[in-house]
């Protein structure tokens, strides 16, 4: 894009779970827009997700906070783009401010709910424009921060429809759920859900992919429960291992007490896998309740046994929400669409 270079302020890149991110800069090179990323923190997982190599992101990182000065010098962005309301944005603010830029900054989640900085009304008062990925999320910055409507664009995170495609022959008693091991994704609801359905003698199994604080915990519980036949905890993967996962589930579940935009339910949805997940945050603009999967009450394990048991018992059903929810994917959530909307923002902050 012609006049376009655009500096990233990010807390750690690349981090693994944050593909959204990974997909986000891959777009962008590929359509040969200018990129450099300033990573605040070097990652500490050895595990990396393929497309970091793929888009060539590892050579535009930088991650000595004291270096970062003198590679914005050579590299004169036009525009500083952060990744949540945190300390990346603080960051981005400071480096526009010295430089003369533009900065701009997208909130997910955590930073919006659980941990918003202080300021962020300031933050977004100061920002060239403010990007959220749900209009829940677009309802609670500006009832809680006092942002203006008109501040905000909403640009869910998308998709890489090629990465991400159905299965040929995916098990329908598969459930799968892609989620961080972490107090908010509340994995316990999902094991007592995965215990009322073995209660039930519904045949079903469940893999839990990814890591994260509460492993302990989680099988801990999972002995007391006595599903080590039915539950599988596999800890972290690479994006491609995930995507043959999708390919091969009947069902994908989230138990989650808070989100903003789950991209873990956009992989499910252009796979071709209908979802089971609580109605919290943006999920109910991903999940259309009886169309690509099932909404419930969040917090309730036995309601989210009900809707898993319902799919589970009639594959069918599920095979007819998982082609709705691809075909709603390919025309809401794709990493193309998403980059669409950015571009556009930043055309628009420039042209300013």
């Amino acid at each position: 894009m012609k006049g376009l270079r655009l500096a990233y302020v990010l807390r750690v890149f690349p981090k693994l779970s944050e593909t959204f991110i990974v997909g986000e800069l891959a777009e962008l090179r590929r359509r040969d827009v200018d990129v450099r990323i300033l990573s605040l923190d070097r990652p500490q997982e050895s595990l990396r997700h393929r497309a970091v190599a793929e888009a060539g992101l590892d050579s535009l990182t930088t991650f000595e906070i004291d270096r970062f000065a003198e590679e914005l010098g050579r590299f004169r962005p036009t525009v500083v783009h952060a990744h949540f309301a945190t300390e990346p944005t603080a960051f981005a603010r400071g480096i526009a401010a010295a430089r003369g830029v533009p900065f701009t900054f997208t909130a997910h989640g955590y930073d919006v709910y659980r941990r918003p900085p202080a300021d962020f009304h300031a933050r977004a008062r100061d920002a060239a424009g403010v990007v959220t990925v749900s209009e829940a999320n677009a309802r609670h910055i500006r009832d809680a921060f006092g942002v203006p409507s008109e501040r905000l664009r909403v640009i869910p995170c998308g998709i890489d429809l090629a990465r991400f495609s159905p299965g040929c022959s995916p098990d329908p008693r598969l459930v799968l759920a892609v989620a961080r091991l972490n107090p908010v994704k509340r994995l316990d609801v999902l094991l007592d859900a995965c215990a009322i359905l073995r209660d039930r003698g519904v045949s079903f199994r469940c893999v839990v992919i990814g890591d994260g604080p509460c492993r302990a915990e989680l099988e801990q519980q999972l002995r007391a429960l006595a599903l080590d036949r039915h539950v599988t905890l596999a800890g972290a993967r690479e994006q491609t291992e995930v995507a043959a996962w999708w390919k091969r589930a009947g069902i994908a579940v989230l138990s989650s007490e808070r989100e903003g935009m789950p991209v873990c339910l956009m992989e499910a949805a252009a796979s071709g896998v209908p979802a089971v997940a609580p109605a919290v945050g943006g999920i109910p603009e991903l999940v259309e309740d009886g169309v690509t999967g099932l909404l419930v009450r969040e917090g309730d394990p036995v309601a989210l046994a009900g809707a898993l048991a319902r799919l589970l018992r009639d594959p069918a059903h599920a095979r007819e929400l998982g082609r709705a929810a691809r075909t709603r994917a390919e025309h809401r959530f794709s990493v193309s669409t998403q980059v669409d909307g950015l571009v556009g923002l930043w055309q628009e902050v420039l042209a300013a």
